[in-house]
């Protein structure tokens, strides 16, 4: 789910880079991206849009939003240039694709759509891959009781996560969640279900946004895609300073808006998987499994146990991952079986078996 390179290094240009300057990749628009310079060129020009250069492409390397890179070939007067290069990652969450997470805000709706728990903690376990801190804001909070407000909260902190209640129509949690986002520097990926209201939730922290919504569908209860590609916003500073679209200081609090999906992937290492759970890493730091492969699901000397929130989800997690897991065998043993069947009928000996016969006469 996540790569990481390497720890990121300041740049400091050097004699061979005269002609370049570096910058932060805000969105990626077709075969073009837009960068963010660190310091502003001719006549304040602090964003340009950009092409890659094609060895790039043959060093097997893409381009991200949030990744830091070099520019050269600056054309001032048009406001374009060239990625020639790209620094070192910190992290890089796969889906959505953000490079040098700080944190990620994983946003469900406590209802319309009704919350499915399993979707949230696939949400929430490709989230912990990134290696950043990963928050939980559950939306429409005014759309259920505040008992069932207060039972929720209560559910999902046990889970291991901060918790943001939030309502965009009411404002519920909106200041809290703001000054959350403000003083936290680096770049926030919100995530989350399509429909949970990532975009609402957007244009509600940063007005002059103004980025399209839509309703939930009615007879399937299901969101509709309204975001089409990554894009990071500045947080304004204070409430008054607003125009979002304004350029904005690389290190200000940056804020992803990404496309909805439904179904994250699962890591394929069951241990990577088990790591992804809080709980999980929680109380094996009092004191370990007795075995070091332990699945934690009910096995001898297993100090998980089954007395904790999530054990059926982690348990239905697991089952696909060792599914998963298993198929490249299957398929491999049949097609085995299929080839000697068919040599057997043809008259043919198994390769092994020549071999075998003419070493030992």
């Amino acid at each position: 789910m996540v790569e990481s390179p390497g720890a990121s290094q300041p740049y400091r240009p050097g004699p061979a880079d005269a002609g370049r300057t570096s910058g932060r990749v805000v969105a990626l628009q077709a075969n073009y991206c837009r960068v963010e310079l660190d310091a502003p060129g001719p006549e304040g020009c602090r964003r340009l849009l950009c092409t890659r250069r094609s060895r790039l492409d043959h060093e097997g390397l893409q381009v991200w939003v949030g990744d830091r890179v070099r520019l050269e070939g600056i054309d001032w007067s048009a406001g374009r240039a060239a990625v020639a290069q790209l620094e070192p990652r910190r992290n890089l969450l796969q889906r959505p694709a953000v490079a040098n997470v700080d944190r990620v805000v994983v946003v469900t709706a406590l209802a319309e759509p009704d919350l499915d728990p399993l979707q949230l903690t696939r949400f929430l376990v490709a989230a912990e891959g990134s290696g950043a801190a990963v928050d939980l804001v559950l939306g429409k909070a005014d759309l259920v009781a505040k008992p069932v407000l207060r039972q929720a909260c209560a559910d999902f902190k046990a889970w291991g996560y901060p918790v943001f209640p939030l309502s965009t129509r009411t404002g519920l949690g909106l200041a809290t969640l703001r000054h959350h986002l403000r003083t936290a520097a680096g770049i926030t990926v919100l995530c989350g279900p399509s429909g949970a209201g990532k975009s609402s939730l957007l244009n509600a922290l940063i007005p002059d946004l103004d980025l399209r919504v839509a309703a939930v569908s009615g007879r399937l209860q299901r969101g509709r895609h309204t975001t089409r590609h990554v894009e990071l916003f500045a947080m304004p500073s204070e409430p008054a300073a607003a125009d979002a679209l304004a350029l904005f200081p690389v290190a200000a609090a940056l804020v992803a808006d990404t496309p909805g999906f439904n179904r994250p992937e699962l890591p394929s290492d069951p241990v990577v998987l088990a790591q992804a759970f809080p709980e999980i890493r929680q109380r094996l730091a009092l004191g370990p499994c007795r075995f070091r492969n332990c699945r934690h699901l009910e096995d001898l000397g297993c100090a998980m146990g089954t007395d904790w929130p999530r054990f059926s989800l982690y348990r239905q997690c697991l089952e696909e991952v060792e599914a998963i897991a298993s198929v490249p065998t299957r398929v491999a043993t049949t097609t085995r079986r299929r080839t000697s069947r068919r040599q057997t009928s043809q008259g043919l000996s198994r390769p092994g078996r020549e071999d075998s016969d003419q070493d030992h006469p």
